[in-house]
């Protein structure tokens, strides 16, 4: 079925909820209401929502078969063993502990493992990941290979992680301030880019040079995995499956968000070899999330997780979910739209500082990009840039290596008709760049500040 142009969806839709149509003047008033954050937003003021992929995919029939199975014993449930092997199916670490979600994960490790004066590199932490590492005090450094930093660079692995600047940092700072490596699959802040094997294996050999564990942010290693098959010579006849394996067996642990590849709609795990820090680990995770085999989450959402780590690694869906992707992508563009390329797994990145040239980054144009989007056509988007990232720890602003506009597809939700209205509201939108206003942040958190600052226009 390869040989096919139109891309189908490998499921029918068997339920349906609707979406209401606003006029331009209720979502112009809406964007006034909530101080141009798109995060304030009621959902059902949003037709398309591509705020994030997390949680909000459609679950199979087979996980909602799986719902009806799941025991809530407080301790010792069959839902949390059947949880347990299936992540150990992929992931074959000692020691598997349930969170309510991936940023769960990220504190609960970074309060046993981070501090004051530590460093952790990586190839690019996304927002909850890098808050969490400097809540505890340490310093996230972000390694990036330098294709990833240029968005119109078709290199096939732009979430590398450089190697060569990981030995300059470890050798700057010592082994003994970096308690881990740990590299995110796939980069999400860098464009939804993938991490080949090669690379991964690259980053071990250094680690094992300085007796440094390296960690895995497995939000869609999926994805990646796929990306992986597709692209790095010598994989393409290989199973998913098998490949994910050969990118746990170089790692010591991982962090992951089960709302993504995990095609659940909460949840997510810390999964590590370490005694010594899985005790501490599970005696965090009683004090802030609950008992070891249920970690915050129902015996009902174990019973999802476990079912959905079964089909995310299934060829017909891997296909069908990058192909959709990159069809957004393409058409974008085809009308001239600058984007990141490749072309990611979960989302497309529209690159707004090429976008809007006459917006400087202080003027934060991917927000500009998303609010425009929001108003021409009631498609909420997420900024990926200088509002994100810009803000310092010590309250200082500098522009962010990027200016981005996400576009991030749940899994299983919306058709191809969805997508072409998308890329009709981008066309709009595009049309009329020149013509779009710069921001300034008006109130804003001391971190995190995306999630809940409020905007004026210029």
């Amino acid at each position: 079925m390869n040989d096919f142009r139109t891309i189908i969806e490998p499921f029918r839709i068997k339920s349906v909820e609707p979406l209401r149509l606003s006029t331009r003047e209720e979502r112009e008033a809406r964007l006034r209401e909530v101080g141009f954050n798109l995060f304030g937003l009621h959902s059902a003021d949003v037709l398309i929502d591509l705020l994030t992929d997390s949680g909000t995919g459609a679950m199979s029939a087979e996980q909602w078969a799986a719902l009806q199975r799941g025991d809530e014993s407080y301790a010792g449930s069959p839902s949390f063993f059947r949880f347990e092997a299936a992540v150990k199916n992929l992931f074959d670490f000692k020691h598997v502990i349930p969170t309510h979600q991936g940023r769960a994960a990220e504190k609960i490790l970074f309060s046993v493992v981070g501090g004051r004066g530590k460093v952790v590199p990586s190839n690019t932490l996304f927002d909850t990941t890098r808050a969490n590492v400097e809540a505890s005090g340490a310093t996230g450094v972000d390694l990036l290979y330098p294709a990833g930093r240029q968005p119109s660079v078709p290199h096939p692995f732009k979430g590398n992680l450089d190697v060569e600047a990981l030995e300059r940092l470890i050798g700057e700072h010592g082994r003994d301030q970096v308690p881990l490596v740990l590299v995110t699959v796939t980069n999400n802040s860098g464009g939804g880019q993938p991490v080949s094997l090669e690379n991964l294996r690259a980053v071990r050999a250094v680690c094992d040079r300085h007796q440094i564990p390296l960690f895995l942010d497995g939000c869609r290693f999926a994805e990646n995995a796929w990306f992986i098959r597709q692209r790095e010579p010598g994989q393409a006849h290989r199973d998913v499956v098998d490949i994910v394996r050969d990118m746990a067996s170089v790692a010591d642990g991982m962090t992951m968000s089960a709302k993504k590849d995990g095609m659940a709609n909460i949840g997510g795990g810390l999964a590590l070899d370490d005694d010594a820090w899985a005790l501490k680990c599970r005696n965090l995770l009683i004090l802030t999330e609950g008992f070891p085999t249920y970690g915050g989450l129902a015996g009902r959402d174990l019973e999802a997780i476990a079912q959905g780590l079964s089909e995310i690694v299934q060829h017909d869906y891997l296909r069908y979910r990058v192909r959709s992707t990159e069809y957004l992508g393409e058409a974008l563009q085809k009308l001239g739209v600058p984007i990141v390329v490749p072309i990611g797994g979960h989302a497309v990145y529209l690159d707004a500082r090429a976008l809007l040239p006459h917006l400087t980054p202080l003027q934060y144009p991917g927000q500009a990009l998303a609010v425009a989007m929001y108003r021409e056509g009631g498609v909420r988007s997420c900024e990926i840039g200088t509002v994100m990232f810009g803000l310092s720890p010590d309250g200082t602003e500098k522009p962010a290596a990027m200016d981005l506009v996400r576009l991030a597809i749940p899994r299983r939700t919306y058709t191809q008709s969805h997508m072409d209205f998308v890329i009709e509201v981008v066309e709009r939108v595009a049309k009329q760049a020149k013509q779009l206003k710069g921001l300034r942040i008006v109130e804003q958190p001391p971190a995190l500040r995306h999630f809940s600052a409020r905007f004026a226009e210029l």
